[in-house]
Formats: structure tokens, sequence, C-alpha cells
């Protein structure tokens, strides 16, 4: 009897969804999808490269930025498949396949949310303790603590795609993103979902939540800091420096949290709406984040110029 469920539970697939009322053109709108994952993938690659060859980067503010480029990677080529796959007619994905796609989606976005709390403690270091600062963000220490933070995401992440596995999978499987996302994921199940459901949601605030809510403390400090400065070009100066940081925070948290509270609460929302919160949420950050920051740092400029003038 188990051979026979097993049976049918491989065999269930999801069908994942473009951009409705545009099927007749997905060709056409598969050259910008193209370009958009073209340009993130070359453009973190390049600042990656150029962190790493570079000795004169080796700080800790390019040492955290180099996370976040390799978390922004791993996002795009998790998502690269099925979103163009798409746009070429290939809708179908195997449950083993949606489950595996759900756990590193997941993952990665824990990873990037506390890697922008660790860049924002950096920038909290920075303006309040300069001439201390080489001296605690030190090259061991920022490996402990990109290490406790992908053994924290891995531990939470683990169970939830051995969650989904548990529930039966007997409605239409039509999912309304271009990838597999677990809270969609979960409603498609026929079985109960509550304990599933409070699990996810708990995580959200154990990690989304409370790195936006040490996010927020540090930019209290860092404004504290910088008003008691007496002069004005530098209290300009140090807050020139979070500008790309700031950036890099609305380009995640935005469509992340939207994304959360409209699949999670929001059963009225336009579905339109929750495909644009979709792509943004995939897209946006790996092809914004390498412009946002060779726009904003003067030395990450010069040395990708020189790159390409080779």
């Amino acid at each position: 009897m188990s051979g026979v469920n097993d049976t049918k539970f491989n065999s269930v697939v999801f069908l994942l969804s473009g951009i409705p009322g545009q099927e007749d053109v997905h060709l056409w709108i598969s050259v910008p999808f193209c370009l958009i994952y073209v340009i993130s993938i070359v453009g973190n690659s390049v600042i990656l490269f150029i962190i790493k060859t570079v000795r004169t980067l080796h700080e800790p503010m390019y040492i955290f930025l180099s996370m976040l480029v390799i978390t922004d990677l791993g996002l795009s080529i998790c998502t690269i498949p099925t979103t163009l796959g798409i746009l070429f007619n290939s809708r179908e994905i195997g449950l083993y396949v949606c489950f595996t796609q759900v756990f590193f989606i997941d993952f990665l976005s824990h990873i990037e949310s506390s890697v922008l709390f660790l860049m924002a403690f950096d920038r909290f270091i920075a303006i309040s303790n300069p001439l201390r600062y080489a001296s605690i963000l030190t090259p061991p220490r920022i490996a402990k603590m990109g290490l406790v933070v992908v053994l924290k995401s891995v531990v939470l992440i683990f169970p939830l795609p051995f969650l989904l596995k548990q529930f039966r999978y007997c409605r239409a499987n039509v999912l309304s993103h271009s990838y597999c996302l677990h809270q969609e994921v979960m409603k498609m199940a026929c079985s109960e979902i509550t304990v599933s459901n409070i699990y996810g949601l708990s995580i959200k605030l154990l990690t989304v939540g409370l790195d936006s809510l040490l996010i927020f403390i540090s930019y209290v400090m860092i404004l504290k800091t910088v008003l008691s400065v007496a002069s004005h070009a530098e209290c300009l100066r140090a807050l020139s420096t979070c500008v790309s940081h700031l950036c890099a925070i609305v380009l995640f948290y935005l469509p992340h949290i939207g994304l959360s509270v409209i699949h999670r609460f929001g059963n009225r929302s336009s579905h339109l709406l929750q495909i644009f919160l979709g792509y943004t949420y995939v897209l946006v950050p790996p092809l914004m984040n390498p412009i946002v920051y060779s726009v904003t740092s003067k030395r990450l400029r010069a040395r990708i110029i020189g790159v390409f003038l080779k």
C-alpha cells in the first residue's frame, strides 16, 4: 500500500505560472529576462572577482559585500531554470525538485537578511568607533559570523521540505509564480497545514523580523553618533557610506515582506501584484545590488572600470 502511495506522490507535479495573458509573446519576454540574469550573474561575479584579487579591498565592508554577492548569485542560479523554462513553455516541476527549490530560496533569502544586518553592524562600528574598526571586525571574526549565519539558516530552513512532504496534494497545483515558494506550495495541500504554517511564520519572525529590527536599531545608533559630530561635512560623509546599504535593504525587504504578507494574509489581493512582487523578489536585488555598490563606491567603481578597459 505504501508503494502505491509513493508512486502517487512521485507522480504529482506543480504547474508554474508566467505572466498571465501574455503567453503568445513569452518568447519575446524571455529576451529581457535573459538579459537581467546575464547582467546579474556577470555583475556579481565581477565584483566578487575584484574583491578577491585586490588586496586593498580585503576590508570588513567589502568582505560583507562579497557575502551578499555570493547570496545573490545563488538566488539567481536557483531560479533561472524555472523562470526561463516557463517562457519557453516548460511549466511542469516535479514535487521533489519543487521542495529543493523551496529550501534553497528560503535558505538564501534568510542568509541575505542576516548579511544585511551584519553590514549594518559594520557601518555602526565604522562610524561610532573608527579607530578600533579593524581590530573589532577581524577576518577570523567575520568568518565566524558568516559561519553562524549559514548554520542558523540551515537549521531553521531544513525542516521545511520535510514538512511539505508529509502533505497530500490533490488540487489543481497551479502556482502563481515562476518558482516554488513555501507559503504557496503549502496552500496546495489537502492536509492540515497548521504546524507548517506556524513554523514558517515563526522562522520568518526569528530571522527576517529580528534582522530588520536589529538593522533599525543599528541605524538609530548610527544617527545618534552622526548627529553628535560637530562638523556638517563629516556628518554627511559618514552618512554617505550608508547609502548603498540602505538601497540594498529596501530592494530586499520590500518585496520579501510584501510577498510573505500577501501569501499568508492577503487572500483577496491582486493576482498581478503577487506576480509583480514575485519577480521583483528574485530578479531585482541580484540585478541592482552590483549596480548600486559600483555607483556609490569610488574604489570599487575604479577597479571595475579598470577591468573592462584592459
